[in-house]
This record gives C-alpha cells, structure tokens and sequence, in this order.
C-alpha cells in the first residue's frame, strides 16, 4: 500500500499542511500577546513624559516621597494595570508603586531605555520588568534631568502582571477557538482539493503506468496510452506518455526488423549452404571422376570434366568475393570517396567491357548518353561496380536478338542512369524482392551447371545507390523488359 505513488503524495501533503496549521497557530499565538504590547507601548509613548513634566519627583538630588505618593495613588485610581518605577541615573530602582514582596528586580537594563529614547518610532522595543525575574514588557520612560543632568527616569511597565492575565484569558477566549477552527477548516479543505488534485493528475500517470506494464506483459508489441490534451496543451506527463509512445513504436519497429534479419538470415544461410552445396558436389564429383577413372578416359572427357570443375570454382570464388564485398559496404568504416568526374566518359568505359559478350550474345548492346551531361560527385570505383552489376544482370536475362541500353540523362540538378533490357521481364510477385539480399532469382539462360543465382549483384548495387544518397528502382514487365534506375547528384 504504501509503495503507491498516490498514497506517498497524500502523506506527504498531508504532514506538509499539518505543519504548516501548527506553524500558523503558534505564530498567531505568539504574535498576538506581541502586538498587542506594541500597539500599548505607541499609545502610551508620551505616558512618561507627561508624568515627568507634571510632576517634581526628584529635587536636589533628593526623591520626593510625598509627590512620588500622591503619583502612585492617582495611577492606581486612573489605570490599576500600570506599573510605575522610579529609577537613577543607573537604572536602580528608587520608588515603585507595586506592593514591597512583588519586586524581583532592583536594577533594569539602560540599554533598552536608550534606544526607546533615540530611536523614537523604532517598533516594539522590550525591556527588564522589575515585578518579574526573567521576563521583560513593553515600556514607557521619560528622563528626569536637572540643570542639564541626568537624575533618573520615570519607567512605566505596559504589560504588567493583569494584563497579561487579560491577554491569556482573551487567547484562550472564543475568538481564538474560532480562528484556530477557522484555521483548521480552511487548511481542511485544502489538504482535500489537493487529493482531488493529486487524484486528476495521478490518473494520466496511471495510464501510462497501465500501458508500460501492458507494453512489457505483451512481449514489447503493441502498446498504446491515452493522451487527452484538452484546451491547455501538453503538460509534462503527456509529454512523458508522447515520449513512451514513439519508444514503443520504434521498438516495435526494431523487433519487426530484428524479425526479418532473422527471417533473412535463416533463408540466407539456406540459400548460400545451397549454393556452395551445388558447385562443391559438382567440383568435388568430376575430379573424384578424373581421379578413380583417369586411365578410362579420353583427353576430351578429361578436358571436358576439368572445364567444369573449373567453371564451379570460378563461381564459388564469385560468390564469396560478392559475400565479402557486400559485408564490406555494411559496415561503418565503407563510406564513398566522392569526387567530380565525367558520368558519360565512366559509362563508355565499362560499355567497352561488353561489347565482345553482346556479340557472343547476338544481342544489340546500345550507349546513349546527352551531349550536355554534368559531372557527377560520387566514388568512382563504387559507380562503375553499379554499372558492371546493373549491364550484367541484363545479359543474364535477355535471349538472343535482344536489345539493351545504358542511357545517361540529365535531371533538374542530377545525372539519371537507366540500364534497359528486352529480357524475360520480372513477374508482379517478384518485382518487389527482386533488390533484396540473397533473393534468388530463376534463370532464364543457359548457364551450365551453375544454376540460379542469390542476386548478391543487384543488391550490392542496391547498397551502393543508397550510399550515395539516391535509390535504385526497377520497372519491369513479364516477357517484355525491365529497366533498373538511379540519379546521382551533379557536382557544382
């Protein structure tokens, strides 16, 4: 129970307004009794002064004890609450109108007697109460000076002894338990709108809370909290459940894709085990051939069986060459070195290398490239790998008679390149995996014994585009054609 996040806030909201009530009570408390001898001591400020100015209580250095009497008597008749003492020069007690046992002081404190007579309207200021041991009272003094000298004081304890009785019974009085309820009923009923509060702002939490719990319990698929972002916008729990939701999103994304390299790797595996199995068993069959029956045959068989064993270690040399290459461009150290040159002089180049196998082919091998062609910023060695791979794949897959075209043109600021065929087509199905690694694609020539093969070419050239920032797209239509594409960007 007390692991909720809920119930931790109502505590600690709960001893937070209890605190704060008892603070507030006890300066209430302690406060009053303190302003209300401040406001006694600014009426009763020239309370000394006029004693002083009406009465001869000290004369030749000798008190008046007849004046002093007559001054005490009319006091207690006037105000039986004020307390007066005669004072010397240094603050001991000469004269007094309380009753002898009730002194407990013979000397008061100057300092504060000082500062009352030169700081004027300086708030409260306390002094010594000679009827009390420890305790002191707000004041009021006048100095009795003679000839410029100082004689002594009339000192005029405010808060004596009564009207302290007076301030307790007032305290404990029914205004002071009305404001003492009133206080608790007002922090009452804050400390109940704050779990309201607490329990509206805690709901969000709780759904989200909710929706990871739902995320984690569903194996990471899946999972969606509720945002309700009413007419003030996002605070920051919605931002926090915003923020949940694009993470589970991605990881979402990142287990289906973790899905699917899987899937591609399982049919890579498959796929690359059946294609060294096929050339291996072939290589491994004719020369165990020519080994258990070298006698037995002729020079023609014998150069026959060679050829093919050579035929399948050529292609076993390729594909694991092609499966080196394509790691290569994985990883993070393969970045392309670009550099301005001539599209139109590099597609000539490796036309050059075809020629010979599109007359072997009977197939018309055409270059067309625009008299006003940019340059490119790209990596050459990459580029003309894309090249050979795209024309390539074409010759694999266009029969005898055909017709393939590598066209370069320019586009809005780019260099677009498009190999064309009049081969076999890709059919509908195919089309969309045909860039994907290891997708093997049937063969529609005759290639001997070789058979099928992964397509690590078009998705080498695939990597290769991508790393330059463009995509390589295909069109195709069964039995008629296909056209691979792709746009590099002209330099300048």
């Amino acid at each position: 129970m007390l692991h909720s996040l809920y119930i931790k806030l109502v505590l600690v909201l709960f001893l937070l307004f209890t605190g704060i009530g008892a603070l507030f009570l006890f300066v209430a408390m302690y406060t009053a009794p303190m302003y209300q001898q401040e406001v006694s001591q600014q009426l009763n400020r020239d309370l000394a002064r006029y004693i002083v100015n009406e009465h001869v209580l000290i004369e030749e250095g000798r008190v008046r004890q007849d004046n002093l009497a007559d001054l005490f008597h009319n006091v207690m008749i006037i105000n039986p609450s004020l307390e007066l003492y005669l004072l010397d020069a240094k603050g001991q007690v000469v004269g007094h109108s309380m009753a002898p046992d009730k002194i407990k002081q013979r000397q008061v404190s100057l300092a504060p007697i000082n500062r009352y007579l030169e700081q004027g309207d300086a708030g409260l200021i306390m002094g010594d109460d000679p009827g009390h041991a420890t305790r002191q009272n707000s004041f009021s003094v006048a100095p009795i000076d003679i000839d410029n000298q100082r004689q002594g004081y009339i000192y005029a304890i405010l808060g004596s002894e009564k009207i302290n009785r007076i301030s307790d019974v007032l305290q404990r009085s029914l205004i002071m338990r009305w404001s003492a309820a009133s206080v608790v009923v007002a922090l009452a009923f804050a400390f109940v709108a704050g779990l309201l509060l607490f329990f509206f702002l805690m709901r969000k939490l709780r759904v989200l809370s909710s929706a990871m719990q739902d995320f984690n319990n569903s194996e990471l698929r899946n999972a969606e909290a509720e945002v309700e972002t009413g007419n003030a916008g996002l605070d920051e729990i919605d931002r926090m459940t915003i923020t949940f939701q694009e993470m589970a999103r991605r990881i979402d994304q990142q287990m289906q894709h973790l899905q699917e390299v899987e899937s591609n790797r399982r049919e890579m595996v498959a796929n690359i085990s059946h294609d060294l199995r096929t050339p291996l068993a072939s290589l491994s069959g004719f020369l165990e051939t020519l080994q258990l029956k070298s006698t037995e045959l002729s020079d023609s068989k014998k150069q026959l069986y060679l050829q093919i064993a050579y035929e399948n270690a050529q292609r076993l040399t390729r594909l694991v060459e092609e499966l080196f290459e394509l790691a290569k461009l994985d990883s993070s150290d393969s970045k392309p070195r670009t550099e301005a040159f001539s599209l139109a002089e590099l597609a000539f180049d490796v036309s050059h290398k075809f020629y010979l196998r599109a007359r072997e082919q009977n197939i018309d091998f055409e270059v067309v490239v625009d008299e006003k062609l940019p340059e490119v910023s790209a990596d050459v060695g990459m580029i003309e790998r894309v090249l050979d791979n795209l024309i390539d794949n074409s010759f694999k897959h266009t029969p005898d008679r055909g017709h393939i075209r590598l066209r370069v043109t320019p586009r809005d600021g780019s260099v677009e390149v498009a190999v064309s065929d009049t081969g076999y087509g890709i059919g509908e199905d195919e089309l969309p995996h045909v860039l994907k690694r290891f997708h093997k694609k049937p063969s529609h020539r005759d290639e001997g014994d070789t058979g099928p093969g992964l397509g690590l070419g078009l998705a080498i050239a695939s990597r290769i585009v991508e790393m330059h920032g463009s995509q390589l797209s295909v069109d195709s239509v069964l039995h008629q054609g296909t056209t691979f594409r792709f746009s590099l960007a002209a330099s300048g």
